[in-house]
């Protein structure tokens, strides 16, 4: 009796690690993207499916994610760029290449959306073409999971372009209504919005504020109104300065980062299409003040 129930166990025992490793194989990918360091792929020729003659403004649409990849997220914000540009008359180009990031074809554009795009992402030209982009005037959006923790390995994007390190998000329930307060409606992104805005995601906590100097905060979350909680040990509340969207200059380029975005009904949301919208405008000089003249602004006549 004994040994049969020894050698029943066994079988459960190897039942359950053929499926732990069914598992595993089917989730390699995504394994590799979150526990073990995130995927190194590093592209180095050029896409060769971008049209020949982009119309003005352009705006590239970067979706790589060689760490957590946001699958119904990023679909979803493609449609919803698609829509903005189609109704602007604006060209659009959607890519996940890094070696996109040159500077003969960064040249083509107004100002590069990283939507979603995580991990360690580019070579080194590849960072330095990007960072001569916006120095001389391109514009930036970034999305989410631009600003977390995944692009820790390159400095000055940490430092320049987000400014604050993402220490985690609410685990229990990961997904929360909240309060976001609208702190400056000068810009585009927010103008159309209340002093208030109550939103359903799953939002992002950072080590410390970026409000400095030469950082224009648009709107902070209310802590209040949703339980930050812990992300792993790590005690997620900021307290009452808790930005999650803003804006600062980079050289003559214009950078926004709004923290917004994970789920994919975030891009169906009127008031943040609105915003996205807002955010294209400004990145791209085309409405709102800030780092460089306006393209509007440059083209009109001297006043006598």
């Amino acid at each position: 009796m004994g040994r049969k129930i020894l050698r029943l166990i066994g079988w459960i025992l190897l039942a359950a690690l053929l499926i732990f490793a069914v598992l595993l194989w089917r989730n390699w990918d995504t394994v590799q993207r979150v526990f073990l360091g995130g995927l190194k792929v590093y592209e180095t020729k050029a896409p060769t499916d971008m049209p020949a003659n982009l119309t003005r403004p352009a705006i590239l649409v970067f979706s790589k994610t060689n760490a957590f990849r946001h699958e119904e997220a990023i679909p979803a914000a493609g449609k919803m760029f698609d829509a903005i540009a189609a109704k602007n008359g604006w060209s659009i180009y959607h890519t996940e290449n890094g070696a996109t990031f040159s500077p003969d074809i960064l040249a083509k554009f107004d100002v590069v959306v990283f939507s979603n795009a995580s991990g360690d992402l580019f070579t080194p030209d590849q960072e330095v073409a990007f960072k001569g982009f916006l120095e001389n005037g391109g514009g930036y959006v970034g999305i989410h999971a631009a600003g977390d923790n995944s692009h820790k390995d390159w400095s000055w994007y940490m430092t320049d372009i987000i400014g604050a390190t993402f220490i985690g998000h609410p685990m229990d329930p990961q997904f929360q209504k909240a309060t976001i307060r609208v702190e400056d409606k000068n810009n585009p992104a927010t103008a159309h919005l209340a002093d208030t805005w109550a939103r359903t995601d799953e939002y992002y906590s950072f080590d410390k504020s970026p409000r400095k100097d030469g950082v224009t905060v648009l709107a902070t979350l209310d802590e209040s109104t949703y339980n930050p909680g812990e992300f792993f040990g790590t005690k997620l509340a900021m307290g009452k300065d808790h930005p999650i969207i803003w804006t600062r200059c980079v050289g003559q380029g214009r950078v926004l980062y709004t923290a917004l975005g994970h789920t994919a009904a975030s891009f169906s949301e009127p008031e943040n299409v609105q915003s996205l919208t807002g955010a294209l405008e400004w990145a791209m000089r085309l409405k709102g003040e800030g780092c460089s003249p306006n393209k509007v602004d440059a083209a009109a006549p001297a006043k006598p």
